[in-house]
């Protein structure tokens, strides 16, 4: 088709102002991927996490099939930016991938709580790639948060476990999602962000799922559905919260999910956490929280500047 008659490309929908149905819909969200996250320990019990992570993908990419027909009104591989949108595949699933592995050793709680370590190093990789200033108050509340991780884990005494680091680099891999979802921000719509996630982490885990493959019973199965289809409605609805609030705003709302998996842990699995994985997870949050406010203070600052002068 020649340049003059290409049609357009869709935009994202217009940011509405709506900070109540943000939190709402995080709060919901908080509740999806909860059940995400208890459902794959319960069934890491009787599954490999590679092969749980494969129903879990292979549900999202059926989810999304709609987008990958041509033709279709959802069509949704048209991309500015293939090798990124891969790489944030590979990133997404490493990050699935690891926390479900940390799950099968960790109590649920203690796994979720390092897990939310993620803003932190989103902090220290935006340095790199994103070319952002970081203040010594935003190095500091870094730190605060790793104390926590090092508080929850307990490295060199007899209550820490291996499988810690899971959840750990776990975090990591999910910072460097959401860096690279940052640096295509504005240029790619969240619908094909979400179709290349699903293709890629499906098509690695088809070639690794042979190598550990147990037949699953039907329960097995029903249990992988959950999974995934909890997993994509969760991810979905924190899409749509962004839309009406601000970062800063549903931040301090995304760690109810700790208190969610928590109670889950103790209801499934009778797991109820010690006194150090509760004040881990305080110094994690607070740290999270002050993260959160810094990035609202710097945003304002950016706005300021950018608004032209009433007196020229």
């Amino acid at each position: 088709m020649p340049l003059s008659e290409e049609k357009p490309a869709k935009v994202a929908p217009a940011r509405a102002d709506r900070p109540l149905r943000g939190i709402t819909l995080l709060l919901v969200s908080s509740i999806f991927l909860g059940t995400s996250d208890a459902t794959s320990k319960y069934l890491s019990t009787t599954l490999p996490s590679i092969e749980i992570a494969w129903i879990r993908f292979l549900v999202f990419a059926v989810i999304m099939v709609p987008a990958m027909v041509p033709g279709s009104p959802l069509f949704a591989l048209r991309t500015q930016r293939p090798m990124l949108q891969i790489t944030r595949g590979v990133a997404l699933l490493g990050s699935s991938l690891l926390f479900i592995s940390g799950l099968r050793f960790l109590p649920i709680a203690e796994a979720s709580a390092t897990s939310f370590v993620s803003p932190l190093f989103v902090t220290a990789l935006s340095i790199f790639f994103l070319g952002e200033k970081v203040g010594l108050r935003r190095w500091f509340a870094t730190a605060v948060g790793l104390l926590g991780v090092l508080i929850v884990l307990r490295p060199g005494t007899s209550a820490f476990h291996p499988a810690a680091f899971f959840p750990v680099v776990s975090a990591f891999a999910w910072a460097c999602t959401l860096i690279l979802t940052r640096k295509m921000s504005g240029q790619e719509r969240t619908v094909v962000t979400m179709t290349y996630s699903s293709i890629v982490g499906f098509a690695v885990l088809c070639a690794l799922v042979p190598l550990v493959w147990v037949t699953p019973s039907w329960h097995d199965i029903l249990l992988g559905l959950i999974i995934g289809v909890a997993s994509t409605a969760g991810q979905w609805i924190v899409v749509l919260a962004f839309r009406y609030a601000d970062a800063s705003v549903l931040a301090p709302f995304s760690y109810i999910q700790l208190l969610w998996v928590t109670l889950l842990g103790f209801v499934i699995f009778g797991e109820v956490p010690d006194v150090w994985t509760v004040v881990g997870a305080a110094f994690i949050v607070a740290s999270g929280l002050y993260t959160a406010h810094r990035e609202r203070v710097r945003h304002s600052k950016l706005v300021a500047l950018a608004e032209p002068s009433p007196n020229p």
